[in-house]
């Protein structure tokens, strides 16, 4: 099977491949990224402003298209391939439109005499490492602040995502970005690490496993290179009470199956209280039961998508099984498709021992995992009792009580009453072993930016 390629998860089929790159085309690759740096750096942040606030009106314009290409290479809905298509281009002209305002020079109080100034500076050539569940979101909460701080991008997307990544150096391009200053890379993982290694190179943001994130972060601190990491989680939703149960279970189904539940931020851990227990799991059995496997590309009413790859869907499959081997209960959905299709039925799982393997692993796939909690305490213990901090959220009609236990989450992201708060100015990002360093909003272009001071003296 080739390395990139454009493969049908509905079908298994493969549409398209494409060459993996030579030693010698990542050089030129390295060089015309450093080349192009050297000038996109001198131009005005307006300048580059501009150019990237192009960037966002042909996404606009090419919507459609874009949402048809995600939706074939990964599986998601042509509803949700829009819907991720209008945040990305939301993201990009948000960094358009406030970014210069957002690096702004400024002076700070000096007991020297003089004039203290820190400024804003890009540092360089940036690696990025992107996975397949959101194709442009994930590029888009990187590449387009750096772009406008005056850094250059090399995009390693992942292997099923070569068409989406191609399309998005063509739109660059296309809106005045130079050619060398976003460019698709399909390059191997030993590859990778020689980008990493390389002087040219001042950074590199990943997005993916813990695995993942281990290895480049090693490879990064072996070379002194700043890097973000995003790894995932297994977020907690915290049902403390509810006026509606039913109505809490379908917002938390709605989201826990989102993208085929392939979703970092995801509502992996549903901690809910005795007392509504019963009527929260009923509920979403309801909404579990008589599902079909359906086309991505014209999805029709009851049914779902597939997974990302067969591969993806028999991981999640075996997780599950392992799971209730273990002494889970699966009471509903959790079915395999036959070959070579990749759909996993959306799956009800309760009674996940908390000494079992399967208790600290991310299932990442449309599996709604049930835990009953019978105090506050208890629920707050239960949250915390993870080695992934990435967000997590507490609902309750009372919201001081809501957010007495929502303050206390060990997270990057805290939420009340809703599961995950998602805009262009909302920074993302977690702690623990869900990695360091924040994307989006404010503080998301100032990642790989040389804070530098200025000093003149009197």
């Amino acid at each position: 099977m080739a390395k990139y390629r454009v493969q049908n998860p509905a079908t298994g089929e493969i549409v398209e491949t494409f060459e993996s790159a030579t030693d010698e085309q990542v050089e030129q690759q390295l060089a015309a990224a450093e080349g192009v740096y050297r000038e996109w750096r001198e131009r005005s942040v307006q300048d580059r402003a501009a150019v990237v606030k192009r960037v966002a009106e042909i996404f606009a314009e090419r919507r459609e298209e874009l949402a048809e290409i995600i939706a074939l290479e990964m599986g998601k809905s042509i509803a949700e391939s829009l819907d991720e298509v209008d945040f990305a281009t939301d993201i990009i002209e948000y960094y358009a439109v406030y970014g210069p305002g957002l690096i702004t020079d400024y002076e700070i109080p000096s007991t020297i005499p003089g004039k203290a100034v820190v400024e804003h500076l890009p540092i360089g050539v940036l690696l990025g490492v992107m996975p397949w569940n959101f194709p442009y979101y994930q590029v888009a909460r990187f590449a387009a602040p750096n772009l406008v701080l005056g850094n250059t991008i090399l995009l390693k997307h992942a292997d099923i995502c070569a068409k989406s990544n191609l399309v998005i150096q063509e739109i660059m391009e296309q809106a005045g970005v130079p050619v060398g200053g976003y460019q698709a890379l399909f390059t191997s993982h030993d590859q990778i690490a020689t980008i990493i290694a390389d002087p040219r190179v001042q950074g590199v943001s990943l997005t993916g496993s813990e695995r993942a994130g281990a290895i480049i972060g090693a490879q990064a601190g072996t070379h002194l290179k700043k890097c973000v990491l995003e790894l995932g989680g297994i977020d907690p939703m915290v049902v403390l009470d509810a006026d509606d149960v039913a109505e809490v279970a379908k917002t938390a189904w709605d989201f826990r199956t989102y993208n085929g539940g392939q979703v970092c931020n995801s509502n992996k851990r549903l901690i809910v209280m005795a007392d509504i227990y019963d009527e929260f799991v009923d509920a979403l059995v309801q909404l579990a039961d008589g599902l079909k496997p359906g086309d991505q590309l014209n999805l029709g009413e009851g049914e779902y998508v597939p997974l990302s790859t067969r591969a993806a869907a028999e991981t999640v499959d075996a997780q599950v099984r392992k799971a209730v081997s273990e002494g889970a209960r699966l009471l509903a959905g959790g079915v395999l498709s036959e070959g070579p299709g990749a759909h996993y039925s959306p799956a009800v799982l309760v009674d996940v021992p908390r000494d079992s393997e399967s208790y600290r692993e991310e299932i990442f796939g449309p599996v709604a995992t049930v835990y009953k909690v019978h105090s506050d305490a208890e629920a707050l213990e239960l949250a915390n009792d993870c080695a992934l901090g990435l967000g997590g959220s507490v609902f309750s009609t009372d919201e001081a009580r809501a957010a007495a236990v929502a303050s206390k989450l060990e997270v990057g992201m805290s939420h009340v009453n809703i599961i995950a708060a998602e805009a262009a100015e909302i920074p993302f990002g977690g702690v623990k072993r869900s990695g360091f360093g924040r994307e989006m909003g404010p503080v998301g272009i100032g990642e790989f930016a040389n804070k530098r001071l200025y000093f003149v003296s009197k």
